[in-house]
């Protein structure tokens, strides 16, 4: 299926929608007094939007607008995993204090925005395409974390934010600029044609690669593009930031899977996928996964603000995620569309703790929560238990299974593949420590006569929202085959 402009319209209905939503909220921001509906019609048109995009999957795939996005289980995948964010983003600031402080209009419009966006970067099968998508969730996440008014630390993390964004948004330009002129073409598919041929300067192909890559990872917050992540998280409001922490990372990827993959990559007769000769991007993706988890959760160990801590467990998870990537395998992308749901469900359960203890207390220093299970915060400090386990990989938690899958997929390849599982394994065993921690502080550490009493009834707004997920990380350690086969289905590329 190749379809114009007009034809294209037919499977455009979740972009349609949300669009639609995005207007919509910006006029009823003029008219309507009581603002929090706003987040009502948000919630509304995310809903809707991803009813349509499951209506999609009996669709035939194929290419839209004068091959400008794809249409394939892949991209619909990631489709439903930003409404999902969304979603979870939109009720957590219902309940949050700092949303309620903001321009609540311009906050939701924004929001769904960064959504659209990252609805091309799955589906661009175009280089240009790529980037557009990229700069729109780029700019309105610029946006977003400097919100909280006459806030000098969101402020700071707004500004930071845009100064590593434009670095990096201007490398993989140049990197993109180098992929034309060796192809003459800015379509995946034709980049792939002109790769195969054995004029092309495998050096320089290298070389933009590479700059490419810089792009895409600092969206996805490997290192050495890390560098914004624990200032944007700490400064920008709790909600966004864990929107942040996993749309984003999983956008990052997704955008990384499509060029690295179907992209520039062919498949063998054996069904295996083959880089170009010369070429070793996998390789290179290896010794980035083992630097970015060892700098996460060594420098998450000394931190005193949670949220920071969180910012640098996301760096070490996104190095657990370049493991599907570097095995250049079908094994690894299902582990990694497995464990980005995983990761989705138990990363944004801790933020949501972190939201419901500083709507108490205003605080978000690990010291903030000495004491907390006895200071009438039993259940959320059970839950963040919960959430915290399940990110560092222990049974019987969904973590456990998403890090037995990477693993698998690693060790299935052999050679120097097995000496990245073995980091991984030592790193997770890290991670333990500076989660531990925090369960340590929180139950066995009493408070200090000066530490306010928590009181958070049981009907309290976020409760609706943090049961469900508990209960998510739990289920999906024990029974996640739904789930699994869920991301074996979503692994269809269209290729022609």
């Amino acid at each position: 299926m190749d379809l114009k402009n007009i034809g294209s319209l037919s499977f455009f209905y979740p972009e349609i929608i949300l669009s639609g939503t995005i207007l919509w909220i910006i006029v009823l921001d003029l008219l309507v007094r009581a603002k929090q509906r706003l987040a009502l019609i948000a919630l509304v048109g995310s809903v809707a939007a991803l009813i349509a995009t499951f209506d999609l999957y009996s669709a035939q795939p194929g290419w839209l607008f004068h091959r400008m996005i794809i249409l394939d289980n892949f991209s619909l995948f990631f489709k439903v995993f930003a409404l999902a964010a969304a979603i979870l983003c939109i009720l957590m600031s219902l309940g949050s204090n700092e949303i309620k402080k903001v321009y609540q209009g311009e906050y939701y419009a924004l929001l769904l925005t960064c959504a659209l966006g990252m609805f091309f970067m799955a589906s661009s099968s175009n280089l240009l395409m790529a980037y557009l998508s990229l700069e729109l969730v780029s700019l309105t996440s610029y946006v977003l974390t400097g919100f909280l008014p006459h806030n000098r630390r969101s402020s700071e993390a707004a500004l930071k934010y845009l100064i590593y964004g434009g670095v990096a948004s201007g490398t993989m330009i140049y990197g993109m600029s180098w992929i034309f002129g060796m192809t003459g073409s800015l379509d995946y598919a034709a980049i792939q044609a002109a790769l195969g041929q054995p004029e092309i300067n495998k050096a320089a192909l290298f070389i933009a690669f590479i700059f490419i890559m810089a792009g895409f990872g600092y969206k996805i917050v490997f290192v050495p593009f890390h560098m914004w992540s624990p200032d944007v998280y700490q400064g920008a409001p709790t909600p966004f930031t864990a929107f942040l922490s996993v749309a984003s990372n999983a956008a990052g990827i997704a955008i990384m899977v499509r060029f690295f993959f179907p992209g520039v990559s062919r498949i063998a007769p054996g069904g295996e996928w083959m880089f170009i000769s010369g070429v070793e991007w996998p390789h290179v993706l290896l010794f980035l996964s083992m630097i970015t988890m060892t700098v996460g959760n060594l420098c998450a160990l000394n931190q005193r603000n949670l949220k920071r801590m969180l910012a640098y467990s996301g760096i070490a998870h996104a190095g657990y995620m370049l493991m599907g990537l570097a095995v250049l395998n079908n094994e690894g992308l299902s582990a990694i569309l497995f464990y980005v749901v995983v990761y989705l469900i138990m990363n944004v359960g801790a933020f949501l703790v972190v939201s419901m203890i500083a709507n108490v207390t205003g605080g978000e220093d690990i010291e903030s929560y000495r004491g907390l299970a006895w200071r009438g915060a039993v259940v959320p400090a059970a839950c963040l238990t919960v959430f915290l386990l399940s990110l560092t990989g222990l049974p019987p938690f969904a973590g456990f299974i998403g890090k037995f899958f990477l693993f698998a997929a690693v060790l299935k390849e052999g050679g120097a593949f097995v000496i990245l599982v073995l980091v991984a394994v030592m790193n997770s065993v890290v991670s333990l420590y500076y989660y531990a921690k925090i369960i340590k502080i929180m139950f066995l550490d009493m408070p200090n006569p000066e530490d306010k009493t928590i009181s958070l009834g049981v009907d309290d707004f976020n409760f609706t929202l943090l049961f469900p997920l508990t209960v998510l990380t739990v289920v999906f350690g024990i029974y996640f085959s739904p789930l699994l086969r869920y991301a074996n289905r979503s692994l269809s590329f269209f290729i022609k």
